[in-house]
C-alpha cells in the first residue's frame, strides 16, 4: 500500500520518476461503478452490512476525521458514494486520512450503511491511483470564476454537477439524433474539412497552406455544398455531425468553431424538412427532459407540435404596423430602415433592407417556436425560388427561446440560376463583403448532372444543446470553447 501526500492546500513538488513507477498502479479493475451500486442499493435499512464485497476507483471529493474513524466522498462518472473508514480495519489509516481532495484511489470493501442510513463502503483496502498535486475545490465551494471554470473543463466537471449534466445531456443527444436520423432511412457521411473554395453559407473562413500542393485552403464554413454533390451521386438521404470553423467573434451565441447537422433529402421541400425539425425537436425533448415544455431562464417554450409558421414580411408588419415586400421601392424600404433606426449599406438591396428591419425589429422579440419563412432570394442564393411568390426563396429559420435554431430551404436545383447567384455574390465580394460566396465551377458542373428536388437543413447543435439543457450560453455546452488568451 502507497504512502499519501500531505494534505495542504499547496502545490506539491512533482515526485520523481522512480516514485511515480513505485507508488502508482499502471492499471486498476473496479469490478463495478458507483451509480450502478447506488442502483443496487435504493433502500438498505439503516446499520446494515451487507455480504457484498465490490472493488470502485475514482476521486476522493470530500473527507473528514473523526478520532479513529474517518468518512470520505468518492466520485466516479456515474455518482457518489460515501467511504467508511474505522482504523481498526482501514489499511495504513494515517496514510488514508492524509489524502488530499482530488486524490484518484480505488477502494476494495463490505457494502453498509451507516446507523445515520448513509449507503457506505467500508474501507477493506485502499490504493492511490493518482495524486492530485494542484488544490482541488471542495464540493462546497466549486469554482466561483466562470473563466476558470471554461479553461480548466478538467477540474470544472468534477466540482460543478450541472456542467456535468450538460454534457452528459448533449452525449445523449447526438445519439439519439444519429438514430433519430438512420431510423429514417438518412445514411450518415462524412466530407472534406478543408475546401480549396469557401462556399455553403455567408461567414468569414480561416485560411491554411498546403505545402506539399502549394494551395490555400479553407477550413469548412459548411459542409452544405459537398452533401448536395452526394445527392447528385444518388444517395438520397445523407446527414453529417461536424465540426465547422467561421472567422468571426465569440459571443454567448457564437463560437468559432461549432457543431453543424446538415442533411438532405431528396423529393422533399421546405414544407417536408419543416415537419422533420418539428419531429426532432418533440422526440429529443421527451427523451431527454422528460417533458416538451422546456424552461429556458424564467419562461416556459413548449416544443410540441405543431409550430407556427409565418413569412419574415408579416413578422415585420406585426412588429411595426408596417407591410413591406420585395416590389417596394429601394427608396420606400430605406425610408422604412431610417423610421425605426436601422442602420443600411448604400448597395444593399430590397432583400438585404427587408433582412436588416427583421433583424433589427421582429426578431428580437419572438420567442417562438415559429418557422420564419419566404426569405428574399438576394439573400438566400443557395435557395429556390418560391414557387408562387417572385423575389422570395422557399427558406426558413426556426426561432426558439428568442434564437435562430436552424436555416434550410428547398434547394437550389437549376445550374442556369446558380451560377446567376453565384456570380451576383462574387461581384458583392468584390465590392467588399467579406462573408459573401465565390463561384464553385465543380459544384455547377455537378448540377448539370441533374439534381432532384430536394430539402436541405442545417441545424447548429450546441445551440440545440443549450436549448435543451436551459443553458444561456454557449460556452456552458461547448467543452473546451474558444478563449482569448490566457494573461498568466
Amino acid at each position: 500500500m502507497m504512502t499519501a501526500t500531505p494534505s495542504d492546500d499547496t502545490e506539491q513538488p512533482a515526485p520523481n520518476a522512480a516514485e511515480v513507477l513505485a507508488d502508482v498502479p499502471y492499471r486498476y479493475e473496479p469490478d463495478t461503478s458507483i451509480g450502478a451500486l447506488v442502483d443496487e442499493f435504493p433502500d438498505l435499512e439503516p446499520g446494515t452490512e451487507t455480504d457484498r464485497v465490490v472493488t470502485v476507483a475514482g476521486r476522493l471529493m470530500l473527507r473528514r476525521v473523526q478520532g479513529k474513524l474517518a468518512f470520505g466522498t468518492m466520485q466516479d462518472s456515474s455518482g457518489r458514494v460515501q467511504l467508511f473508514a474505522p482504523s481498526k480495519s482501514t489499511p495504513e489509516f494515517d496514510a488514508f486520512t492524509s489524502l488530499k481532495l482530488g486524490d484518484w484511489i480505488g477502494v476494495t470493501g463490505v457494502v453498509m450503511t451507516t446507523r445515520r442510513g448513509e449507503l457506505s463502503i467500508r474501507v477493506d483496502g485502499w490504493t492511490q491511483l493518482a495524486h492530485a498535486r494542484r488544490p482541488f475545490p471542495d464540493k462546497w465551494h466549486g469554482i466561483t470564476d466562470t473563466d476558470t471554470r471554461y479553461r480548466q473543463r478538467y477540474v470544472d466537471l468534477w466540482v460543478t454537477p450541472e456542467a456535468r449534466a450538460a454534457f452528459v445531456l448533449r452525449s445523449r443527444m447526438m445519439s439519439l439524433t444519429r438514430r433519430f436520423l438512420e431510423d429514417r432511412g438518412f445514411m450518415e457521411v462524412e466530407t472534406p474539412i478543408f475546401h480549396p473554395i469557401p462556399g455553403g453559407a455567408h461567414a468569414r473562413p480561416f485560411t491554411t497552406h498546403h505545402n506539399a500542393l502549394d494551395q490555400d485552403l479553407y477550413l469548412r464554413i459548411a459542409p452544405e455544398l459537398y452533401l448536395k454533390r452526394l445527392t447528385v451521386g444518388g444517395f438520397e438521404r445523407v446527414f453529417e455531425i461536424g465540426r465547422v470553423f467561421r472567422n468571426e467573434g465569440v459571443s454567448t451565441r457564437h463560437n468559432p468553431e461549432f457543431t453543424m447537422l446538415e442533411l438532405y433529402q431528396a423529393y422533399a421541400d421546405y414544407s417536408d424538412i419543416m415537419n422533420l425539425v418539428e419531429e426532432l425537436v418533440e422526440y429529443l425533448a421527451l427523451e431527454l427532459v422528460g417533458s416538451t415544455k422546456l424552461q429556458f431562464g424564467d419562461r416556459e417554450l413548449d416544443v410540441a407540435r405543431p409550430w407556427r409558421r409565418a413569412s419574415m414580411c408579416d413578422l415585420i408588419e406585426e412588429a411595426i404596423g408596417v407591410k413591406v415586400d420585395v416590389e417596394m421601392s429601394v427608396e420606400e424600404l430605406r425610408t422604412i430602415a431610417e423610421q425605426h433606426q436601422v442602420p443600411f449599406k448604400d448597395s444593399y438591396g430590397q432583400g438585404k433592407l427587408i433582412l436588416e428591419i427583421y433583424e433589427k425589429t421582429a426578431e428580437a422579440a419572438l420567442w417562438g417556436p415559429v418557422f420564419v419563412t419566404e426569405y428574399p432570394s438576394e439573400i438566400s442564393p443557395l435557395s429556390r425560388e418560391h414557387r408562387d411568390k417572385p423575389g422570395l426563396t422557399e427558406r426558413f429559420e426556426a426561432i426558439l427561446a428568442g434564437r435562430e435554431l436552424c436555416n434550410a430551404f428547398s434547394e437550389l436545383v437549376d445550374p442556369d440560376i446558380q451560377r446567376s447567384r453565384f456570380e451576383d455574390q462574387a461581384k458583392a465580394k468584390d465590392e467588399g463583403d467579406e462573408e459573401a460566396m465565390v463561384v464553385d465551377e465543380d459544384y455547377l458542373r455537378a448540377l448539370e448532372y441533374g439534381m432532384p428536388p430536394t430539402g436541405g437543413l442545417g441545424i447548429g447543435m450546441d445551440r440545440l444543446a443549450m436549448l435543451l439543457s436551459g443553458t444561456e450560453t454557449i460556452r456552458d455546452v461547448v467543452l473546451f470553447p474558444t478563449l482569448r488568451p490566457e494573461q498568466i
